[in-house]
């Protein structure tokens, strides 16, 4: 099982971090050993001071492929859910600044928080959910799939021209803008529409 993860793909999302514009998706992984299920508590690590959250819609894989035209990418998930992107912001900082890669500020254990997946016949478009994130009851992220720089089907089909998908990998599509940072004692909730998916304790 792979995590592929997505970055950019919101235009206010990019003009926050004064980051630029991209031709391309830009993807980057996070491995297995980042998931945490199940609305477990998340522990903050002990080498990042700038811990920050990014919201997300993930899909799962339930078709294998590869080279899969736009057209036929709907046929490969059946699933969506919301995840937490976890990221050392600090240490992304430090390494786009050197010009190296994000792997450890973004694949650190239980950096990715998911929620359990509900079927897409829950929804009338997936290319167009509402979804949010509320820090102590405060909504901080608040966002709806249609406003994907790279929608979901051209997602699938770009990230499979590199990448074989196997059943079971999961791809995180992006966040919104009003990412932040979180510190001992908050509480995060995530809703897909007005389902509540996600809700644990930051220790």
């Amino acid at each position: 099982m792979k995590i592929i993860c997505v970055g950019r793909n919101y235009v206010e999302h990019i003009k926050e971090l004064n980051n630029s514009f991209q031709t391309n998706p830009i993807i980057f992984t996070k491995p297995d050993t980042s998931i945490l299920l199940n609305n477990k508590d998340f522990y903050l690590p002990d080498f990042s001071s700038n811990i920050h959250h990014e919201i997300e819609l993930i899909i799962k894989i339930s078709k294998e492929g590869k080279k899969i035209p736009v057209k036929y990418s709907y046929n490969h998930y059946k699933e969506v859910a919301i995840g937490i992107d976890f990221t050392a912001r600090d240490l992304q900082d430090e390494a786009k600044k050197n010009g190296l890669p994000w792997t450890l500020s973004k694949g650190f254990n239980h950096s990715a928080p998911i929620s359990k997946f509900n079927s897409l016949n829950k929804y009338d478009d997936i290319q167009n959910l509402n979804f949010c994130l509320k820090k102590n009851e405060k909504i901080i992220q608040k966002s709806n799939s249609k406003l994907m720089i790279y929608k979901i089907d051209f997602l699938i089909h770009y990230i499979s021209k590199f990448i074989h998908l196997k059943v079971g990998d999961i791809i995180f599509t992006g966040t919104p803008k009003g990412v932040g940072s979180i510190k001992t004692g908050d509480n995060l909730k995530a809703y897909l529409e007005n389902e509540k998916l996600l809700d644990f304790n930051i220790i």
